[in-house]
C-alpha cells in the first residue's frame, strides 16, 4: 500500500496513511479526555474508573451521536495502568442492557448485558495487556483489555419518563473497584503544548502510540510511518519541524481527512431506499473477549482495508456497537427519492414487524442533526414497546408521518410527529435477527400518503 518512502510526493502520501491509520486513536481518545474534563453530551465530566450516567432519555437539545430514545446511557472510562478494577452489573429483571468494552484503537472487544451474558447480577474482572495475577473469588469471568484505557459505553432500556426512575436504580448499582493498591492515571499523556496548531493531529498521534501500541499484527504496517517522526519518543520533532516535513503533514492530513470523508458517503442502500451497514465495526481483528463473535463473518478480510473502515467509523459514529447487538438504518428520502420533508403527509407500512430478540424503534430526527426532533405531542420516536399501536387485521403495522396529527384515530395511534423542514427517521434494531442482519427483511419504504 503505497510507494518507498523518499522525499516530497511519497511523504505527503505517507502522512496521508498515517492520518487514516491514526484518526480512530486521536479521536477516540480526545473523547475519552473531553469526557473526563467537559462531560460528552448528558454525561457530567467525570473522572477515571467512575461511572456517568444520564439521568433520562434524550432530549432533543442533546448533542451526543449517536443519540437514540430508547435507552438511557452511562460511560465509564477505565484506566488500569495501576492494576485490574472489579466491575459489579445489577439483576436487570430480564430488561435490556449492554456495557460494550472499547479500547483506544476503537474496537469493541467485550460486551456485557443481555445479548451476551444475561441479566442476572454478578462481577466481572477487567485486567490490563500482560497481567498474570490470580482472579478474586466470586466473579463470572476475566475481561482482557487490548489496552491499558478502556471506555465502557452502557446503555439501558427506558420504556418512557415513568421508566427513568427503574432506570436510575439499576444505574445506581454499576460499581468499578481497585483490587490492588497500584497508582492510576488521572489524565492521558500530554503532547507538547508548544506544537504548532497545524500538527496537533501527528503530536497526539506520536504520543498516544507510544502509550498505547496496537495489535501485534499492525505493528509492521506502523513501522513505515518512521520517516514522519511518529515513532520518535521524548522530545517532540514538531516543536520545530523544518518547512519540507510540515508541508508533508500538512498536506496529507488534508488527504487522509477526504479520504475519510469520501468512504463515509452513502453506499449501502437497503430496500425501501434505507442506509444501513451492519458490518460498520467489524474492524476489529485481534482481540474477542467475552460477549464478541469470533468469526468471518464479523471481520474484515483485509487488514489493511480494515484501517480506512475504522477511520470511518470513528468519523461517523465513534464508539458504536457491532451489528449483532444492535444496527440502525436511516433515511433522507421517500420512495420516489425526494427529500422527506415535513410539508407532506407519509406512510410507512410494516407488512411483517421486524424480526428482533430486544427491541426496535423508528426516531424522528431532524435532517442534519443527531437529536430526536422535539414536538408538542411529546412523541420522538415509535417502536414495539409504544403503547395502543393499532395493528390492521392482517398482522401489519402502518405507522403515519406528519407534521399534524391525523383525524383518523388509528392513524393518531400510530402517529410519529415530523418537523417543519426536512427530517431524517432512523430505524433501530437492537439484538436484530439474522433477516435483518443479510437483508431478507425488506425494510417499507417510506411512501407519500
Amino acid at each position: 500500500m503505497g510507494e518507498p518512502i523518499g522525499q516530497g510526493g511519497d511523504l505527503v502520501a505517507l502522512a496521508a496513511e498515517a492520518y487514516v491509520y491514526g484518526y480512530p486513536l486521536v479521536s477516540g481518545l480526545s473523547t475519552v479526555e473531553r469526557s473526563m474534563q467537559e462531560g460528552v453530551g448528558p454525561l457530567a465530566p467525570t473522572p477515571f474508573n467512575h461511572f456517568a450516567h444520564a439521568g433520562q432519555l434524550a432530549a432533543p437539545d442533546t448533542h451526543f451521536a449517536p443519540v437514540d430514545h430508547d435507552t438511557v446511557c452511562s460511560m465509564a472510562q477505565l484506566d488500569l495502568s495501576g492494576g485490574p478494577i472489579r466491575l459489579h452489573v445489577p439483576d436487570t429483571g430480564g430488561a435490556y442492557y449492554a456495557l460494550q468494552f472499547v479500547d483506544t484503537w476503537t474496537n469493541n472487544f467485550a460486551y456485557v448485558g443481555r445479548r451476551a451474558t444475561g441479566t442476572d447480577a454478578g462481577d466481572w474482572f477487567i485486567v490490563p495487556p500482560g497481567w498474570s495475577g490470580r482472579e478474586p473469588s466470586g466473579v463470572r469471568g476475566v475481561i482482557d483489555a487490548p489496552t491499558s484505557v478502556v471506555s465502557v459505553i452502557g446503555r439501558n432500556v427506558c420504556d418512557g419518563p415513568d421508566d427513568i426512575t427503574r432506570v436510575r436504580a439499576l444505574q445506581e448499582q454499576y460499581t468499578l473497584t481497585y483490587l490492588e493498591p497500584g497508582t492510576h492515571r488521572t489524565g492521558l499523556p500530554a503532547p507538547d503544548p508548544d506544537v504548532p496548531a497545524e500538527l496537533r493531529f501527528f503530536e497526539q498521534l506520536r504520543v498516544w502510540l507510544a502509550d498505547f501500541p496496537p495489535a501485534a499484527a499492525d505493528c509492521a504496517y506502523q513501522d513505515r510511518f518512521q520517516p514522519l517522526g511518529l515513532l520518535e519518543e521524548g522530545p517532540s520533532p514538531y516543536v520545530s519541524a523544518g518547512s519540507a516535513l510540515v508541508r508533508a503533514l500538512t498536506e496529507g492530513m488534508a488527504q487522509g481527512r477526504e479520504r475519510v470523508e469520501a468512504a463515509a458517503r452513502p453506499t449501502t442502500v437497503t430496500g425501501g431506499g434505507w442506509e444501513m451497514d451492519p458490518h460498520l465495526y467489524d474492524y476489529n481483528l485481534d482481540h474477542f473477549g467475552v460477549g464478541t463473535i469470533d468469526s468471518p463473518e464479523w471481520k474484515i478480510a483485509d487488514r489493511e482495508a480494515s484501517y480506512l473502515v475504522r477511520a470511518v467509523a470513528a468519523r461517523v459514529a465513534l464508539w458504536g456497537s457491532h451489528g449483532y447487538e444492535a444496527v440502525c438504518a436511516h433515511t433522507s428520502h421517500d420512495a420516489d427519492g425526494n427529500p422527506l420533508s415535513g410539508a407532506h403527509s407519509y406512510v410507512m407500512r410494516f407488512e411483517q414487524l421486524p424480526p428482533v430478540e430486544a427491541f426496535w424503534s423508528v426516531t424522528m430526527y431532524e435532517a442534519s442533526d443527531h437529536h430526536p426532533v422535539a414536538n408538542p405531542a411529546g412523541r420522538r420516536s415509535l417502536g414495539d414497546r409504544t403503547p395502543g399501536l393499532v395493528r390492521g387485521a392482517d398482522g401489519s403495522l402502518t405507522v403515519h408521518i406528519s407534521k399534524e396529527t391525523p383525524t383518523d384515530p388509528a392513524a393518531a395511534a400510530n402517529w410519529l410527529p415530523a418537523p417543519d423542514g426536512e427530517f431524517r427517521p432512523v430505524l433501530r434494531f437492537c439484538m436484530p435477527g439474522r433477516a435483518i442482519i443479510d437483508g431478507s427483511y425488506e425494510l417499507p419504504a417510506i411512501e407519500l400518503s
